[in-house]
C-alpha cells in the first residue's frame, strides 16, 4: 500500500476538483439511498398499508428520533388525498430522486476521470524528466525496452489501476454507510444480524490478492521483455535480414509473448476467481439473512412486509460496492506491482549532478587538462580493478586541434565522454579554464562543446527542426547558412520539400554521408568554442568522406578540436597528436615526428592502414 499512497500523492495539485467531486460522490450517494429508500412508501401505498403516524418521540434513541422526526413529517406531506394522488407525488419525488442521482454521479466521474489522467500525466513527465537526469552509466546498463515498457505499459496499468479503484476507493464506502444507514433505520436487529455474515469473504479476498501481486510483477517484466526484442529487432532489421534470421527472430518474440501469455492467464483466472466467489457468499449471507427477516414479519410481526422488502433492496444495494472493493484490492495490487517498476527509476539517484556551490562556466578562454586521471565504468576497488585509462595526463590549448589515436578499445571515446561529464573519474583530475569540470555548472559546461560523433544521431523530424534543434527562435536563414557551410545544402535544395522534408526515424531516408553532414551543420549552429570528432568519417565511402571532412575543415576553424579518428591521413594537420595503448599515453607529437620513431606505435598503425589502402 505504499506504492498505492505514493502515487496518490500526485494528486495534489488537482486538490480542488478532488474537493468537488467528494462532495458530488455524498451527494450522489445521498440520493442513491434516497431513490431506494422512497419505494417504501410506494410499497405501503400500493399494499393499502399507509397510515400517517403522528410525530411523537420514541424512547430509544437520538438517531432513531431523528428518522422517526422526519419520517412522519414526510408522510404527513406525501399521504393527503386519496391512493392514486399518494402514489402520484410519490412517483414524482422519486423520479426527482433518480435524476440528481445521476447528475451528481456524471459530475463525480467526469472530474474523477481529469484527475485520473492528469496524474498518470504527471507520473509519465516525471519519470521521463527524471531519465534525462541519470547518468550515461544508467542507460548503458538498462535495456531500453525495459525503460520504455516502463514508462509506456507500466503507467499503463497504473492508470487502469487507477480507473478502476481510485473512485471505488471513495465512492463504494460512502455507499455502504449510506445503504447501512437505510437498513439500520428499519431494524438494527436484522442489520447486525446481515453484517455478521458477511466477514467470511475477506480470507479468499486477501488469499487471491496476494497472489495478483506476485502475478502482477511477473506480468510487467515479461512485457518489458517483449518491448526490448521488438525494439532491437526494429533497430536491428538490416542485420536480421541479411543474416535470414526472420525464424530465429519471431521464435524469440513468441517465446517472450507466451510467458507473457501464461502470466496474463493467471491474472485473469485470479481476478475472474475472486468475483464468484465473493457473489456467492454474498449470496448465501443475503438468503439467511432474508431466512431470519421472514421470521421478524411472519412470525413476531416486529416489521412490516414493505420495510422488510426495502431492507432487502437496501442489502441488495450494499452488495455491488462490497463486491467492487473486493476486486479493489486486486486492482491496487497491479497498480502497485507496476508503480513499484516505475518507482525504481524515480528512486534512481543521479550520479553525475551538480556541485552545492556549482560555478557557471560563461566561455571558453584556457585549456583543457587532464591531469593524472584513472578511470573505470564499473563499480570499482581502487586497488584492483581493470582500469580503462590509467594516470592519463595532457592538455589542449585554445584554439588548438589535438587528435587521438590508437587500436580499439585502447579508450579514446572515453577520454572524449569524460570531457562533458558525461561519466565522473575515480582519481585525478579534469579541468576547463583551470577549474576541476565537477566543480562546474554541467548544462553550462556542456553550451561549450559540440559533438559529432560516428553515428549520426538524428530525429524523426525535418531537416530544419534536427540542425536547429532545440532553438524554436532560430531563423531560417541561419539554417541555411549553417548546411551551406556544412556542405549539406546542394543535396538539400533537391530534395522536393527543402529543409522542410521529413527524414525518418534516425534518419533512415538519407544516405550515411548526408546524415552526418546534416549533424555536423547541427554543430555549426550551436557553434560551441569546443569541439569533439568522433570517429566522424570513418564509416563513409570516398566520395562523402571527401564532402564530410571538407565540412569538418570548415567546423574546425576557430574552435578548439578534440579528433578520434581511425584513418590517420584525416588528422596529419593537427597540432598535437596523441597516442593511445591499453588506457595510456604512449607517443605525443606531431605527424612528422611520429611517423619517423623506429616501431612507435603511431608509426605501426600508419604503415598498416597504409598497406590496407594498396
Amino acid at each position: 500500500m505504499k506504492i498505492y499512497f505514493r502515487i496518490l500523492q500526485y494528486i495534489k495539485p488537482y486538490n480542488k476538483h478532488f474537493f468537488l467531486s467528494i462532495l458530488f460522490l455524498v451527494l450522489y450517494s445521498i440520493f442513491s439511498g434516497l431513490s431506494i429508500y422512497l419505494l417504501i412508501p410506494l410499497l405501503e401505498t400500493l399494499f393499502n398499508e399507509t397510515t400517517v403516524p403522528n410525530i411523537v418521540v420514541s424512547n430509544s434513541n437520538f438517531f432513531s428520533n431523528i428518522i422517526f422526526y422526519f419520517k412522519n413529517l414526510f408522510y404527513q406531506l406525501v399521504f393527503v388525498g386519496n391512493k392514486m394522488e399518494s402514489l402520484f407525488r410519490i412517483s414524482v419525488v422519486i423520479i426527482f430522486a433518480f435524476f440528481f442521482k445521476t447528475l451528481f454521479g456524471y459530475a463525480q466521474a467526469y472530474l474523477i476521470a481529469n484527475i485520473e489522467q492528469g496524474i498518470v500525466k504527471d507520473i509519465r513527465n516525471s519519470v521521463y524528466t527524471h531519465l534525462h537526469s541519470l547518468s550515461l552509466e544508467y542507460f548503458t546498463n538498462e535495456k531500453s525496452g525495459n525503460l520504455i515498457s516502463r514508462v509506456v505499459n507500466d503507467v499503463n496499468v497504473i492508470n487502469n489501476g487507477l480507473t478502476q479503484s481510485f473512485v471505488n476507493l471513495f465512492r463504494e464506502p460512502i455507499l455502504i454507510m449510506v445503504f447501512l444507514g437505510i437498513a439500520i433505520s428499519i431494524s438494527w436487529q436484522l442489520t447486525l444480524f446481515a453484517i455478521l455474515t458477511f466477514p467470511f469473504t475477506l480470507f479468499a479476498i486477501k488469499k487471491i490478492g496476494t497472489k495478483l501481486h506476485k502475478e502482477s510483477a511477473i506480468s510487467q517484466e515479461n512485457m518489458s521483455n517483449i518491448f526490448t526484442i521488438l525494439q532491437e529487432t526494429i533497430q536491428g532489421i538490416k542485420i536480421v535480414k541479411s543474416f535470414a534470421m526472420e525464424k530465429f527472430e519471431i521464435q524469440k518474440f513468441k517465446k517472450a509473448t507466451d510467458k507473457f501469455f501464461i502470466s496474463s492467464r493467471r491474472i485473469s483466472r485470479l481476478n475472474k476467481l475472486a468475483h464468484p466467489i465473493t457473489e456467492l457468499l454474498s449470496i448465501m449471507a443475503v438468503i439467511i439473512v432474508i431466512l431470519y427477516g421472514g421470521n421478524l414479519v411472519l412470525v413476531q410481526k416486529s416489521i412490516s412486509a414493505s420495510e422488510f422488502i426495502g431492507f432487502i433492496m437496501a442489502v441488495f444495494q450494499i452488495l455491488p460496492p462490497i463486491k467492487e472493493l473486493s476486486q479493489l484490492n486486486n486492482r491496487i495490487q497491479e497498480s502497485t506491482a507496476a508503480g513499484k517498476r516505475v518507482f525504481e527509476i524515480l528512486d534512481t539517484i543521479p550520479k553525475i549532478k551538480d556541485e552545492k556551490n556549482a560555478i557557471e562556466i560563461k566561455n571558453f578562454d584556457s585549456q583543457i587538462e587532464f591531469k593524472n586521471v584513472w578511470f573505470a565504468y564499473e563499480n570499482i576497488n581502487l586497488n584492483d580493478t581493470k582500469w580503462i585509462l590509467n594516470d592519463v595526463s595532457f592538455n589542449v590549448n585554445k584554439g588548438e586541434i589535438v587528435a587521438l589515436v590508437g587500436s580499439s578499445g585502447a579508450g579514446k571515446t572515453t577520454i572524449a565522454d569524460l570531457i562533458p561529464r558525461f561519466f565522473d573519474i575515480q582519481k585525478g583530475a579534469i579541468l576547463v579554464n583551470g577549474i576541476d569540470i565537477k566543480n562546474l555548472q554541467i548544462n553550462s559546461l556542456r553550451n561549450q562543446i559540440g559533438i559529432v560523433t560516428q553515428e549520426s544521431i538524428l530525429f524523426n523530424d525535418t531537416i530544419k527542426n534536427n540542425i536547429a534543434y532545440g532553438e524554436k527562435f532560430i531563423s531560417e536563414e541561419k539554417i541555411i547558412d549553417a548546411s551551406k557551410i556544412a556542405n549539406a545544402f546542394d543535396f538539400i535544395s533537391q530534395l522536393p520539400k527543402k529543409i522542410e522534408t521529413e527524414i525518418g526515424d534516425r534518419g533512415v531516408k538519407l544516405s550515411g554521408g548526408q546524415r552526418q553532414r546534416i549533424a555536423i551543420a547541427r554543430a555549426i549552429l550551436k557553434n560551441t568554442p569546443i569541439l569533439i570528432l568522433d570517429e566522424a568519417t570513418s564509416s563513409l565511402d570516398t566520395e562523402s568522406e571527401i564532402l564530410v571532412q571538407q565540412a569538418i575543415d570548415n567546423l574546425m576553424k576557430d574552435r578548439t578540436t578534440i579528433v578520434i579518428a581511425h584513418r590517420l591521413s584525416t588528422i596529419q594537420k593537427a597540432n598535437k597528436i596523441i597516442v593511445i595503448d591499453d588506457g595510456k599515453i604512449v607517443e605525443t607529437g606531431l605527424h612528422n615526428e611520429l611517423i619517423q620513431k623506429e616501431n612507435g606505435v603511431y608509426k605501426k598503425l600508419y604503415e598498416l592502414q597504409f598497406k590496407n589502402l594498396h
